[in-house]
């Protein structure tokens, strides 16, 4: 009597328990299969590599050879995979060697801003201002750590136990920020903030709304007549791209000294010098900060010094350099409008570790702040230039400034998004006269009280 054999029955089904359909196993033991022949491969290459000969290679040249090594290896270990299967593990496998991994996918896109990494396998980015989850996994915790420490070792950087949070920057510029366990609880915490490989230009804000050309032609004009400027605004509100941008009107026969804490700027004029500070050791040694950079750039012959964000005692420095001689210098700072811009720079001038009266600061303030703009990210993702307010002078104990443009928000849209409309205040700023004597003879009505522009 011929015997029937009995279908496979999970555990779980033995008990009662509802079986994961047929199509979900399916697809997961696909995918587990995938990966498995990816590592493999991934291995078999990194054995055949010759080291000595790729690091004769570069670019375009290194991938090519590589590719056809990976393609003659998935010929040996899968010949069975179709079309698609084998140029997406070819790709996979190349990204793995010469790029960031899984990350490369998301840098590949350019409608991405933001990339927030949880844990292995949870990727959220930013497209258009709303965050979504991502198909982007990683194989676990070790893997994502060997993206991460990939990253901050190309800019002379690291990160492990003893220095478990590091910043860095990506080699298209974008600012990257990464806190590892045992400080991140749930694994590897990487945040990515982009900067395309082509910067955005004034051109392409106006094309975004962010401000008016009437807005437009008075920042030029103040950054050509070598006003002091500060952009002030909150987390991821363009402050960077604006003075990115702002840059491009600096000319090219003036030295400019950029300072930052991981390299983001990418001014175009032909001499720039470029600093960047330092983490310390491992010993907890050899630290340059934002303020030592500072004090150094003012023995450089620097015209202008711009700063990629005040954040502590270097602000002082900053003042006294746009007070004594370097005119046209430019910064950022954290704050929501430009009165608390105000209040954030006295603050930071205080972790100076001087005990200057309130008096003092703000006299320094005023005579080295020319004009505060001001950055808003609105609801809904729109971000805006809201306030263009100048600075102006003392009164009794007070610093007197004055709004010549604004952006009023009416409400929100539908889909959330907010809008309103610029407007021109009426208000003429003292420091035209200095605009005219550099050569910008402003429109008579460019500061006549309108409404410019409705979003």
């Amino acid at each position: 009597m011929t015997r029937i054999p009995r279908p496979f029955s999970s555990p779980g089904a033995q008990a009662g328990l509802p079986a994961k359909p047929a199509s979900q196993s399916a697809a997961a033991q696909s995918t587990k299969d995938f990966d498995e022949l990816k590592q493999l491969i991934h291995s078999r290459l990194v054995d055949r590599l010759d080291l000595s000969k790729v690091s004769e290679l570069a670019g375009d040249s290194l991938r090519k050879e590589i590719r056809l090594v990976v393609e003659r290896l998935c010929d040996t270990e899968n010949p069975l995979l179709n079309r698609v299967e084998r140029e997406r593990l070819i790709d996979e496998v190349l990204d793995e060697t010469l790029g960031f991994g899984p990350l490369e996918l998301l840098l590949k896109d350019p409608t991405i801003s933001d990339i927030l990494i949880n844990g292995p396998f949870r990727v959220f980015c930013e497209r258009r201002g709303k965050m979504v989850l991502s198909d982007v996994k990683f194989r676990d915790n070790d893997h994502l750590l060997q993206i991460i420490d990939r990253i901050v070792s190309k800019v002379g950087r690291r990160v492990d136990e003893t220095s478990p949070m590091v910043d860095a920057r990506l080699p298209d510029g974008s600012r990257f920020n990464a806190i590892i366990p045992p400080l991140a609880l749930d694994g590897c915490s990487v945040s990515i903030r982009r900067f395309g490989s082509k910067p955005l230009r004034m051109k392409d804000l106006l094309d975004f709304k962010a401000f008016t050309p009437e807005m437009a032609t008075f920042m030029e004009a103040c950054i050509r007549a070598r006003l002091n400027v500060i952009i002030s605004g909150g987390t991821g509100c363009g402050k960077t791209t604006l003075l990115n941008s702002l840059s491009s009107f600096i000319g090219n026969d003036e030295r400019v000294i950029t300072i930052e804490d991981a390299a983001e700027l990418q001014l175009q004029q032909e001499h720039v010098v470029r600093l960047e500070t330092r983490p310390p050791n491992i010993e907890g040694k050899g630290a340059i900060t934002t303020r030592d950079l500072v004090r150094n750039a003012l023995r450089m012959r620097p015209d202008r010094i711009i700063i990629g964000e005040c954040r502590g005692p270097e602000t002082l420095d900053m003042l006294t350099a746009m007070n004594t001689g370097h005119a046209g210098s430019m910064t950022t700072v954290h704050s929501n409008t430009p009165r608390d811009a105000q209040a954030r720079i006295e603050t930071l001038i205080m972790m100076a570790g001087l005990d200057l009266p309130l008096k003092a600061m703000r006299q320094q303030i005023c005579s080295a702040v020319d004009l505060i703009i001001q950055a808003n990210r609105l609801q809904g993702g729109p971000r805006k230039i809201t306030h263009l307010t100048e600075v102006m002078n003392m009164e009794q104990d007070m610093i007197i400034m004055q709004d010549i443009f604004l952006f009023k928000q009416l409400g929100t849209d539908a889909n959330g998004r907010a809008y309103g409309h610029f407007e021109a205040t009426g208000v003429r700023p003292s420091f035209v006269s200095r605009l005219e004597a550099a050569g910008f003879k402003l429109p008579a009505n460019l500061f006549q009280e309108r409404i410019l522009m409705k979003d």
